[in-house]
């Protein structure tokens, strides 16, 4: 069933989040992102929606290396019930989609409960501040709509962000397979407002 994301203030200042890469490795998103943009996109290997964008999304990182904006993705799911996103999925998947950027593992779900993550894939966009500038979809495309896959909407935020100007409210909500928390783990209520 399909879950779409919840509104997120602009403005809100990115949680602190240290998670290890696909290889175990510490990532500080704070340091990683510094003075940069930065895109967070919460995806996981299984899911049909982040399985029809994950090229295009491979594509639009490339495309904004040069400009420094800054890519990561973080697996949230419950891995014992969902193991095709584990650390070997994962790999799998970033090799396939070509994401050059580090993709991170939250098995406790810290991050994805304080970014208030809600499905996959869920993009948040912070500018070179830290602060939140965009919460929403990649584009109007899902896998069965027959809407271009253009990854315009996030294009857009990206070009605004890295212009200085700002990203026009509404955002539109990003919908996909929800997160998959570990048994008593739901969130309560959304903790990054």
């Amino acid at each position: 069933m399909a879950v779409q994301s919840q509104r997120t203030e602009p403005g809100a200042p990115m949680p602190a989040t240290t998670l290890p890469n696909l290889d175990g490795a510490p990532v500080d998103l704070a340091a990683y992102g510094a003075g940069q943009p930065l895109v967070v996109v919460f995806v996981c290997n299984h899911c049909p929606y982040v399985r029809h964008v994950e090229h295009k999304l491979g594509g639009v990182a490339t495309e904004f290396a040069g400009s420094g904006v800054k890519f990561a993705a973080i697996v949230s799911n419950d891995f014992d019930n969902y193991p095709d996103d584990d650390v070997p999925g994962a790999k799998e998947q970033a090799a396939r989609a070509g994401w050059n950027f580090p993709y991170l593992v939250d098995r406790e779900q810290t991050a994805a409960k304080a970014f208030g993550a809600a499905c996959t894939p869920d993009f948040f966009v912070f500018n070179g501040d830290g602060n939140l500038a965009y919460r929403g979809a990649f584009d109007t495309s899902s896998p069965k709509n027959g809407q271009p896959l253009t990854g315009e909407l996030l294009v857009d935020a990206l070009t605004r962000i890295l212009d200085g100007r700002e990203v026009p409210q509404p955002h539109r909500p990003a919908m996909g397979c929800g997160i998959k928390w570990l048994p008593g783990n739901e969130p309560e209520a959304i903790s990054f407002v």
